[in-house]
């Protein structure tokens, strides 16, 4: 039987009141937390229907019931849940809801879908803008923000206010219910049925709280008032791992948690079980950077540790060191699902996974992997040179035509195939316009000549598609550098590649093993390619970092002292992952731009 440490006891033994624990990296929080459980029920007396457990996710719920159960077998009732699944089953008591009146994911696109066509919004890639979209509206219900002081990243405001409006319209009218609806309609219920609020009061009468660093604003409220005058409410969680502000999450809540509990009890779990000194070390380093955290020391229980900083040429050198580093791994005997590759963004692996798959190492994503080659970009520039190399296709011609504008009218575009002569004709009465396509004939005469690499740089420099792409992302409300960085990493794939052929070849070929790798998603025998926020809680014998560059990590989005510091967070945790041995790369070169080494490798070395 495992021992608690001092501080781990204290918070375990702690009875009535309110309690934050503050539990590093491999601290032993959820230890912590189910001897808790048990010290309430067999030494405090307390019946385990009065307890509340919520977690962030199902699957931690799930786990942590069934590691309580299995060490204390004859304390079944204790409720384990995440927020959304605790807060619905008081709408259900409520209003009689059921799953059926819960809106599902497909029922919220095609709703989105739906309004945006009505609204006539223009969009190159529907998911994606419908994606966006949902994410806004999702942080406007759980942030409590008013819709007339936001402003849509992706639409103008008075769009999104009738977006915004017409959702909700549609949603009571069928009776249905999201996931934000949840918590809104739940504080809604607190806050004026006071009767309601009692009974809950008296049925949890303990309540603990796991990843309290994630909560936002309305959960932290709504958790408040369900603990009531008493206030048993016990806060786990780790300041220094709080990276998810992007969906609401406020690290202030943590922060400032003592103003609202006065009687409130600290407890420092700063024992690390899970990383060695070397590896504690820098991350401690690295955390002591930011301003806005608890003050505390972290201390490994274990000496030793491999730390490693690599820097390469660029990525793609990079990428065949960690293969190199893997295979040499897997030769020692050390399991794949052992060894991790963490970065910043789920498109940040996409170089390496092509590369993986090439030498055959099976490989496991938490995050979905947008193709790159499926991309509306990158449909623009295969429509280019497929016409550049003999298509004669109305459909790729209508793709790119007016890619810069060049005014020309589907109309001029008759039959299903294209005849450059057929076409001038059209415009014999406009002869400025027979000019443009004779331009275009000129370029496309141009881009066959050019390897894949250069004849995209040269759509996008000489024939003047990036121009297209600055004035679609002022209309769009978006950054048109975004869209140039997706060319840019289209590009850096076709370097290799002398002729369009050969790409093509290569691109098919990774199509191919992708189906086939999706074929067989049960093998789990596989490295974990990861982001820092897929990786949190989890921990690997072997942990790579990729691109610790500035504009990656941190990410180029972040301005502000508070965005840098959860980008500092996110790296923190990343080190945090690992139990032996952790590499940390960055690049001379990324998307074949130049670039720096992250400030935050300074900090840590």
């Amino acid at each position: 039987m495992i021992k608690p440490d001092e501080s781990q006891m204290e918070a375990i033994q702690h009875g009535k009141g309110p309690m934050l624990v503050l539990a590093g990296p491999g601290s032993g929080k959820t230890f912590v937390i189910t001897k808790r459980i048990e010290n309430l029920i067999k030494n405090k007396g307390i019946s385990p229907s009065k307890i509340l457990v919520i977690t962030f996710t199902r699957m931690a719920a799930g786990e942590m019931r069934e590691r309580f159960l299995r060490a204390n077998p004859d304390c079944r009732g204790v409720t384990f849940g995440t927020f959304h699944a605790v807060f619905f089953m008081v709408l259900k008591n409520a209003y009689r809801y059921n799953a059926d009146n819960i809106l599902r994911e497909e029922e919220k696109y095609f709703i989105m879908r739906d309004l945006i066509r009505r609204l006539g919004l223009t969009y190159e890639d529907e998911n994606d803008f419908i994606t966006s979209l949902i994410s806004e509206l999702s942080y406007i219900k759980n942030t409590g923000i008013s819709l007339s002081n936001y402003y849509s990243k992706n639409c103008g405001s008075d769009e999104f206010k009738r977006l915004y409006v017409g959702y909700e319209n549609t949603l009571r009218k069928n009776g249905k219910i999201d996931f934000d609806d949840m918590l809104t309609m739940t504080y809604e219920l607190f806050d004026q049925r006071k009767d309601i609020l009692s009974a809950w009061q008296n049925r949890f009468e303990y309540i603990l709280v796991d990843e309290f660093q994630d909560v936002n604003k309305l959960q932290y409220d709504i958790t408040s008032m369900l603990a009531g005058d008493k206030a048993n409410l016990f806060m786990v969680g780790d300041d220094d791992q709080s990276i998810y502000r992007f969906r609401g999450a406020d690290p202030k809540i943590m922060l400032n948690v003592q103003n609202d509990f006065k009687n409130l009890k600290t407890v420092k779990l700063s024992k690390n079980y899970r990383s060695p000194s070397n590896i504690t070390d820098i991350a401690k380093k690295l955390i002591s950077c930011n301003e806005m955290r608890y003050e505390k020391e972290i201390s490994s229980v274990k000496p030793g540790g491999k730390v490693l900083l690599k820097k390469f040429k660029d990525q793609f050198l990079e990428c065949e060191y960690i293969i190199d580093k893997i295979q040499e791994y897997l030769d020692e005997g050390v399991e794949p699902g052992r060894i991790a590759v963490l970065f910043r963004v789920n498109t940040g692996c996409r170089l390496l996974a092509e590369k993986m798959l090439e030498y055959n190492i099976a490989y496991e994503m938490k995050d979905s992997l947008p193709n790159i080659y499926e991309h509306w970009l990158a449909r623009d520039m295969f429509a280019y040179l497929d016409i550049a190399h003999g298509s004669r296709k109305r459909e790729d011609f209508l793709l790119i035509m007016n890619r810069p504008k060049r005014y020309l009218s589907r109309e001029s575009l008759e039959y299903s195939t294209v005849a450059f002569d057929v076409w001038q004709n059209f415009y014999s009465e406009q002869p400025w316009m027979e000019k443009r396509i004779e331009e275009l004939q000129m370029h496309l005469k141009m881009i066959r000549r050019l390897s894949p690499f250069s004849a995209i740089n040269y759509i996008r420099k000489a024939v003047g598609y990036d121009e297209f792409l600055k004035e679609y992302a002022d209309v769009r409300h978006i950054k048109a550098d975004d869209l140039y960085d997706t060319l840019d990493e289209l590009m850096e794939t076709a370097k290799p590649y002398d002729s369009y052929e050969k790409w093509l070849e290569h691109i098919l070929e990774y199509k191919k093993m992708e189906k086939e790798k999706n074929r067989d998603k049960t093998d789990k025998d596989a490295v974990e390619l990861l982001t820092f926020h897929s990786a949190k809680g989890l921990e690997y014998e072997k942990v790579f970092i990729i691109d610790v560059n500035e504009e990656v990590v941190p990410y180029k989005k972040a301005v502000l002292l508070q965005d840098i510091e959860e980008e500092r967070r996110m790296l923190y945790v990343g080190i945090t992952r690992a139990i032996n041995e952790v590499t940390i790369c960055y690049s001379s070169k990324i998307h074949g731009k130049e670039a720096d080494a992250s400030r935050f490798v300074e900090e840590m070395f």
